[in-house]
């Protein structure tokens, strides 16, 4: 619905390619204003509709709320959060799996989401939107990701609680669970050939696509969405 967010001010966490960028382009399509993060030093390439793209590694504690303040700062307020970031860490079995990997992966999807969420609980306007991005990996667990799966797990947990906390000021809190969803960090941890396997399992008999998970979040984001909150839509087609 083009118009629905007119003028609201939105951040996307990892916002530069597959399912960010998907999101982005959608909420600018949608009116809004947004700052989305990119890791790469070289930039985002080209932003799409006037986002405005800010650098922010997240392996870096301090990422996230210099992140948020910088973009509160850009956009002048704070409507709408979509915390889409995801590192990722394997195939490794757990027994090979080390404790710095453990920090990495969890203070890149846990934690850092975590910040980003206690400032927009100190900063977001009454009435906005919080958005958090997980995975189909927490109800169909996956050899060898025991660190993205819990790092999503624990991300669960925190939207389930925020959208309590916040809901006395018309802030929801939702979360948006991809299946298997065609992108580069899909084809990059999977083998071909299972890919190939996916839409014979799926009810809609195909891959994902990341419109398809950016219009589900423009929905959440959206007035339409106003009386929907704690709850975890798995966005996969049916796979799960």
């Amino acid at each position: 619905m083009t118009g629905a967010l007119e003028g609201k001010a939105a951040v996307v966490t990892g916002g530069s390619r597959g399912i960010g960028r998907a999101i982005v382009e959608r909420l600018v399509r949608d009116g809004a204003r947004v700052v989305f993060s990119h890791a790469s030093a070289a930039g985002p390439g080209a932003a799409p509709g006037g986002a405005r793209g800010v650098r922010a590694d997240f392996t870096d504690p301090a990422a996230a709320e210099r992140l948020m303040a910088e973009a509160e700062k850009l956009l002048g307020g704070l409507d709408v959060l979509v915390n889409n970031v995801a590192l990722v860490s394997g195939p490794t079995p757990l027994a090979e799996t080390t404790e710095e990997e453990f920090e990495r992966v969890l203070g890149g999807n846990a934690k850092a989401a975590f910040l980003t969420m206690r400032y927009a609980a100190r900063h977001m306007s009454d009435g906005g939107r919080i958005v958090n991005i997980s995975s189909m990996n927490t109800v169909r667990p996956a050899p060898g990701f025991a660190l993205y799966g819990a790092s999503k797990g624990a991300l669960e947990q925190l939207s389930a609680v925020a959208a309590e906390e916040l809901g006395p000021r018309g802030i929801t809190v939702n979360v948006v669970s991809p299946g298997a969803t065609d992108t580069e960090l899909l084809r990059g941890a999977n083998a071909p050939e299972a890919l190939e396997q996916v839409p014979a399992l799926t009810p809609l008999g195909r891959l994902g696509q990341p419109s398809d998970i950016a219009d589900v979040v423009a929905f959440l984001a959206g007035p339409d969405g106003r009386w929907i909150t704690g709850q975890n839509i798995r966005a996969t087609g049916g796979l799960a």
